[in-house]
């Protein structure tokens, strides 16, 4: 099981020193990936409606003033030499697919393959319309034919594709991503079509368990969905095995509620002994990555996070 940590790209903490320090101080404590969240615009409202929080409020100081995802990526890579680099999640109708597909390219690339490519098709309709990006009811199709659209420019020599929301064709595109085929993809989201799109084209499933509409914050509640997930991989005409697990952790430990609204108790609540049972039960579930949100009140409150739960709980697997 790997383990990976989310660096803050709005607030405080998101000046390019503190950036690269923490970056680097994870990278020297032994975690083997960060990730990065993807927001360009939010709403001039106080509650935009996030699906992780209670409150639908984000968690975190100063949302709104955030780096874009994709150029942070290329400069952590430049401050980093071992950890990969997730997007979690990258919303994927936001940018042109020509243009995402060569961005991440480069990134792989300059990064010399530690690029993971974690992807949703996004929840916040204003942003959609702020961006001019695709229709936000068309969302979840225009996802799956990007996608397609990129494995075609990372891997076909002469790539051409036609569908309904992008088409190529007699192009160019190079250099290809230094991992064949592409970076890894991800599928985040615990709904139904993510769920799909996790079982017919992702190399992994990347859910959040504190999505209010679709919970997974219990090992009952998560093994339904794992199940759910293999039907769906066999009705894709996939073996389950195909399909990697991987966790996120928004919340952990004292800053979370013991009992869920199921009855169970909740993932990753309680002691650092509670933690660490939950992890080894995860990892006997075949989940092979989990990460957790460190962000606290300055950066040496959010690396002394990440050190305590690495010390505390990660060692004791």
């Amino acid at each position: 099981m790997q383990i990976g940590f989310n660096l803050p790209l709005s607030g405080p903490l998101a000046k390019p020193q503190i950036m690269a320090r923490i970056a680097r101080e994870g990278e020297a404590m032994g975690c083997d990936y960060l990730t990065l969240t993807d927001h360009v615009v939010l709403p001039d409202v106080e509650n935009p409606g996030y699906p992780y929080s209670e409150s639908g409020e984000f968690f975190g100081q100063a949302p709104a003033s955030r780096h874009e995802q994709l150029t942070a990526a290329a400069f952590l890579a430049a401050k980093t030499l071992r950890l990969r680099l997730v997007t979690a999640v990258m919303v994927v109708p936001y940018r042109p697919p020509v243009l995402a597909a060569k961005m991440l390219a480069t990134i792989d690339v300059l990064s010399q393959g530690r690029l993971v490519l974690g992807i949703g098709a996004g929840w916040l309709k204003p942003e959609f319309e702020a961006l001019g990006a695709a229709s936000f009811a068309e969302r979840g199709r225009v996802t799956d034919e990007y996608i397609a659209a990129f494995r075609a420019l990372w891997s076909e020599e002469a790539p051409a594709f036609a569908g309904r929301h992008v088409a190529f064709d007699n192009i160019l595109f190079a250099p290809k991503p230094v991992q064949k085929g592409g970076p890894p993809i991800w599928v985040g989201g615990e709904s139904g079509p993510a769920l799909r799109r996790a079982a017919l084209l992702g190399d992994a499933w990347y859910p959040i368990g504190s999505n209010n509409r679709h919970l997974l914050d219990t090992m009952p509640r998560y093994r339904a969905g794992l199940e759910r997930l293999k039907g769906l991989a066999r009705e894709a005409g996939r073996e389950p095995g195909e399909v990697g697990l991987c966790y996120r952790i928004k919340r952990y430990g004292e800053r979370l509620a013991e009992k869920a609204s199921d009855g169970n108790r909740r993932l990753f609540s309680g002691s650092a002994a509670d933690l660490a049972a939950d992890l080894k039960e995860l990892r006997n579930l075949g989940v092979g990555a989990i990460d957790i949100d460190i962000e606290r009140e300055d950066e040496n409150a959010s690396l002394a996070a990440l050190r305590l739960f690495l010390d505390g709980v990660w060692s004791r697997l």
